[in-house]
Order: C-alpha cells, then structure tokens, then sequence
C-alpha cells in the first residue's frame, strides 16, 4: 500500500563562518604587511577577522609558500634587477672625520617590471645597508653572498625592523611576493676608520644610473674611494666653499666612470679611454675635455692641495663598477 507522506518543512541552515572581512581591516593588513588584497582577505578569513592572528597566519605562509616558489623557480634565469648602494660614513666633511663606510650589492629578478618595484627597491636597499653596517676594514672586499644571506636585515628606514628576519628570509617572502625568481649575486664592502694622520682625508662617491625610486639605485653603479692630501686639510674642509666644490667635482667623477666604460683607474697607454685617467673629463668649465688624470691635479692645486711622497694631493684609489646582469668581473680596479 502506497503511503503519500506529508513533507517535512524546510529546515534553516545557520552558518558559522566569520563575517566577510571589512575594507578597513583589509588596508589596515596590507598597511603592516604590503601582501596583495586577495592574500589580506584570505589570511583574515582564516583569522576570524583578528589582524594579529592574521600577521601570525601570513607570516607563516610566507614561509611555505616563499620555499615551494623558490623550489619551483631556482632553475629560472634571473638576469633583471637593481644595484643598489648603501654609505654609511662618506668621509672628509666639515665637522667630520675621515672615516668611510659603504656597500655595494646586485639583487636580481626575473623581469624588469618586478626590478622596478618599490617593495623590489627597498629590498634591495635594506640589503646594501646590512652588508655595509655588517662590514669589516677592508678596501672593496668582496662580501660573501652565504654569509651576507644568514645576516639578520637590517632596514635602511626602519628602526625597528623584523628580529626575526635574516636576508635569505626576506628575499623567500619576496619571491612569495611577486612570484618571480628573486637571488642575491654579489656584495662588495669599504671600510676604513678615521685614519691618525691629519693631513689624509678620503671620500666616497657612487653614481647609480637608470635610477627609479631612488637615487642610490639603478641598473649600472659605481662606487668610487678618492684619497685627498694636503697639510692644511683640516682647514680647507672646514670651507664650506671647498666642500661645495669638491661634492659638484665628485657627482662628475662618479658619472664620468660610470658612464665610460671604465675598466681600470691607470694605463700605460694614454689613449686607453678604459682607463679613467686617460678619458676626456665631462666636467663644466676649464676643465672640460682634459684628461682625467690631469684635470683631478690641476683641480687640487687650484684648491690649495698639495701631494705627500706617499700620495696624489688628489686621486681615485679604488674603484667598483657594476651593471645589472654583466658577466661577473673582478668587484674593484685600480
């Protein structure tokens, strides 16, 4: 006997799941985190919309997902990204001592839309400021890439960065990031305490050119060690007039070796305009068109600089010039 049964009525369905995550709560993660808005929104949703579980959440994530990106991309070619620059101490200065302190570093990308990224660019930056703040006295010392990346970083604006994070690290969250291959290829250091004789001074100059963000930036840079001498040094510098002179001097020279394809500081040929001291000098006023080597004398004794037996009264001792992705060359010359 067929039975017809009367339905039952629908019964509600209540859900338990967390509200929707609000506009404010997802700038306000993207604010402390930079992550995308769909990350924010998945790492709250997991959260139930507390923006201190969510950072532990995302921190966590990038941790995985930062190595199996990596893992996927390690065999990808990364020949994009940025030289970067990082000084410390410049030097000579009025009301200054001699001591100088910097780093130069290339981190690399896959592309140059991820090299032209801000968050790509103050990587890059915090890196060349560990490297230089964790530098040792060296004259344009290669720094070791495995050590540099076991290095906690060191932020170039912040200061009150992450304990937690070391270089390796944060180029892993980078990776997680932009979902490109991000490695760190080379690292050179300069470092000197004041020197004791009063009548040597140093100073360091850098040009970065293809900058986008920031001035110490770029796809081709040069990091450059002058050496100055004069027994007077401690009152010419306390000029402000000479100081002037000697930094619009010092942008020219740092363009000048950059933008040459300068290879070394002396010759033995005077017409190897590899050779920074045989190249015309881009220098505005009599200087102009004069070889390196001669305008840098003629400057110095004009500006009452006077040569020891142990030095030029003015000279570019060491330099490091590098452009992004070049076949890796010795990290100085001289």
């Amino acid at each position: 006997m067929f039975v017809r049964c009367r339905a039952f009525p629908a019964l509600r369905r209540y859900s338990t799941a967390p509200e929707k995550p609000s506009l404010k709560l997802v700038a306000e993660l993207r604010k402390l985190t930079e992550v995308s808005i769909v990350k924010a929104r998945e790492a709250l949703s997991a959260s139930n919309n507390d923006v201190k579980t969510a950072l532990e959440w995302l921190k966590t994530d990038l941790v995985t997902s930062g190595a199996q990106k990596a893992a996927k991309l390690q065999d990808r070619h990364a020949g994009e990204g940025l030289v970067s620059v990082a000084i410390l101490s410049a030097g000579n200065a009025p009301r200054a001592g001699s001591g100088v302190r910097a780093a130069m570093i290339e981190l690399n990308c896959e592309t140059d839309f991820v090299g032209r990224n801000e968050l790509f660019g103050k990587l890059a930056a915090d890196i060349a400021h560990t490297a230089a703040f964790m530098s040792e006295p060296a004259d344009f010392q290669p720094y070791s890439v495995d050590v540099l990346n076991d290095t906690p970083l060191l932020s170039a604006v912040n200061p009150n960065p992450d304990p937690t994070a070391t270089v390796a690290s944060a180029i892993r969250d980078m990776i997680s990031k932009v979902g490109e291959k991000v490695a760190l290829r080379r690292a050179v250091t300069v470092f000197h305490e004041p020197t004791q004789n009063p009548e040597l001074g140093r100073r360091l100059i850098s040009y970065l050119h293809g900058s986008v963000h920031n001035p110490y930036q770029g796809r081709i840079g040069a990091l450059a060690l002058l050496g100055l001498s004069s027994p007077r040094l401690a009152e010419i510098f306390a000029a402000q007039a000479f100081y002037d002179d000697l930094e619009r001097l010092e942008r020219s020279l740092a363009r000048q070796i950059a933008g040459f394809d300068t290879r070394s500081i002396r010759s033995t040929d005077p017409t190897d305009e590899t050779a920074l001291y045989a190249q015309p000098f881009m220098f505005p006023g009599d200087l102009s068109g004069r070889p390196v080597g001669d305008a840098l004398a003629a400057w110095a004794r004009a500006h009452d600089l006077a040569s020891t037996s142990t030095t030029d009264a003015l000279e570019v001792s060491q330099f490091a010039k590098w452009t992004v992705g070049e076949s890796l060359e010795p990290a100085s010359s001289s």
